[in-house]
């Protein structure tokens, strides 16, 4: 399976890290033009360590130390390029494997791990500022759309877009997968966004396979299509490739910050790794395929950019260093969590107290203690 090579493709960087923008890329040059040494140099990094996370999780799943990890592998270009696009006052709605997306808006990645290890409701306080934005990790396929759209129909109702303003002008964006794109709820929330024009951009990344059904089957056409039937404007990137993802992203955003609307993208990527630690790949796709992607590895395409430019060696050493030291810390405080205290079932079921919770947390305190020793 390869990518669709639609003539409206953004793509800028070839699979050789060499400049080769297509023909849909020209709009964008300019802002990819203005990205500094520092900017581009941090576009590697954040992919290059965020992979060497990824990988430090999905080993400690398979040691027991995770129910359960669904891996980023080859999707860090899409994710890196769309989040880096965003401005501190967006708001981000993942799926389940925006790793990198949640990292660079501030969140700790033990606050995943957490999540993947079944001690906590959500991972992290999304409006906590800390956390900038980042709304929480969602396992139902295609829920986040309406989480996302709701929050930005609510957006244009009180005028925190299209103000003029850039700097207090919001907008949402929300990432979901080729798989979920089938949902009625994804769906929905188009239709909903485009009758309200939300200050909102659908992000979808299309890794080629909703778990083992390949995209090929889930639509006869390109997937960003369907937003331009709904009448989002939609465009198509070479999601492994970081600066069409953030220059196409920005306008995105911009755009749906100035009050015109929501808009769509599909990344074209690959899931290298497995859906999740739970799933095998090879009973659904071939080696062959898998090592044609390969080919078109989003940080090694960045990392033979960067080469070229004339990035040192030092560079490129401290960026691994970061990524052993940030995988070394996770693997340790993993091991360090403790056990879920009963209790918590109770935190953060509603906002504010509630009688029935209070209840039920005071019956089960009785039902505990009626195990004891000498309990009667």
């Amino acid at each position: 399976m390869t990518p669709s090579e639609d003539p409206a493709l953004v793509r800028v960087l070839a699979a050789d890290g060499s400049l080769a923008h297509t023909a849909a890329a020209e709009p964008y040059l300019p802002i990819i033009e203005a990205l500094s040494d520092a900017d581009l140099e941090r576009f590697y990094r954040d992919m290059a360590v965020i992979r060497a996370f990824d990988q430090q999780a999905t080993n400690l799943q398979r040691q027991g130390q995770l129910a359960l990890w669904p891996p980023s592998f080859g999707q860090e270009a899409a994710q890196v390029g769309s989040a880096r696009a965003a401005r501190p006052q967006d708001h981000l709605f993942p799926s389940y494997r925006e790793h990198v997306v949640a990292r660079i808006r501030g969140v700790d990645m033990l606050d995943i791990i957490r999540v993947m290890r079944g001690l906590t409701h959500g991972g992290w306080n999304p409006f906590d500022p800390k956390n900038g934005n980042t709304h929480l990790y969602t396992l139902v396929l295609g829920a986040q759309t309406l989480h996302a759209t709701g929050l930005a129909m609510s957006m244009a109702f009180d005028g925190r877009c299209g103000t003029g303003d850039p700097e207090r002008d919001e907008a949402v964006i929300v990432y979901y997968g080729d798989g979920a794109s089938s949902q009625g709820d994804v769906h929905e929330a188009m239709v909903f966004a485009a009758s309200y024009r939300t200050p909102e951009v659908f992000f979808l990344q299309n890794n080629q396979w909703a778990i083992s059904v390949p995209v090929s089957t889930q639509s006869r056409t390109p997937l960003y299509r369907r937003g331009e039937g709904i009448g989002i404007p939609s465009i198509q990137v070479d999601g492994n490739d970081v600066l069409a993802s953030y220059a196409v992203s920005r306008v995105a955003l911009d755009e749906a910050r100035a009050g015109e609307g929501p808009r769509a993208i599909e990344a074209m990527t690959y899931r290298m790794g497995a859906h999740t630690t739970s799933d095998d790949p090879t009973k659904y796709r071939t080696a062959e395929e898998e090592q044609s992607w390969a080919l078109r590895d989003p940080i090694e395409r960045m990392r033979l950019f960067l080469r070229g430019r004339g990035a040192s060696d030092a560079f490129f050493a401290d960026v691994e260093a970061e990524g052993r030291a940030l995988a070394d810390d996770v693997r340790v405080r993993t091991v360090a969590l403790e056990t879920l205290q009963t209790a918590q079932i109770f935190d953060n079921v509603y906002a504010s107290p509630h009688p029935l919770v209070d209840e039920e947390r005071a019956w089960l305190a009785r039902y505990e203690a009626s195990f004891e020793e000498g309990a009667s």
